[in-house]
């Protein structure tokens, strides 16, 4: 008899589809950071929480965009082309899914970063703290 680990295993394709779907929507911390280092202009980086818990620690270089204020408005000035990167809390938090669901809904490309916030700290990365420069994105 199998093991609960083992029952109902996935075939292997069914694995590489489900796997390969997961890599075409979300990205993990220590990638964005590489990309960041390296200076990369290929995404936009969007900070989904609101601005008093952006202003307490963010990963360099994201702008602050809530989830909640997330519409075709407030993305305008991006082309629609843009790969938008998002990322909330954590594991615990569900903005950063809120947040791809708001943005696929308004034909945006979109990943999620894997950890958010807590995925960040977790592998030593540095944060930068203050305000939005302007604000959010959305103001």
């Amino acid at each position: 008899m199998p093991s609960a680990v083992a029952d109902d295993a996935a075939a292997p394709m069914a694995a590489r589809a489900h796997f390969a779907a997961r890599l075409a929507l979300e990205t993990d911390c220590a990638d964005v950071h590489a990309a960041l280092a390296a200076g990369a202009s290929d995404f936009v980086l969007l900070d989904v929480r609101g601005p008093e818990a952006y202003a307490r620690g963010h990963v360099p270089g994201a702008l602050n965009l809530p989830h909640r204020s997330i519409t075709a408005e407030t993305l305008s000035s991006w082309p629609d082309a843009t790969l938008f990167v998002v990322y909330c809390a954590g594991p615990h938090c569900n903005g950063g899914d809120r947040a791809a669901l708001r943005l696929a809904g308004l034909g945006r490309r979109v990943k999620l970063m894997i950890g958010g916030i807590t995925g960040w700290a977790d592998e030593g990365f540095a944060f930068a703290t203050g305000p939005a420069p302007g604000g959010t994105a959305a103001e």
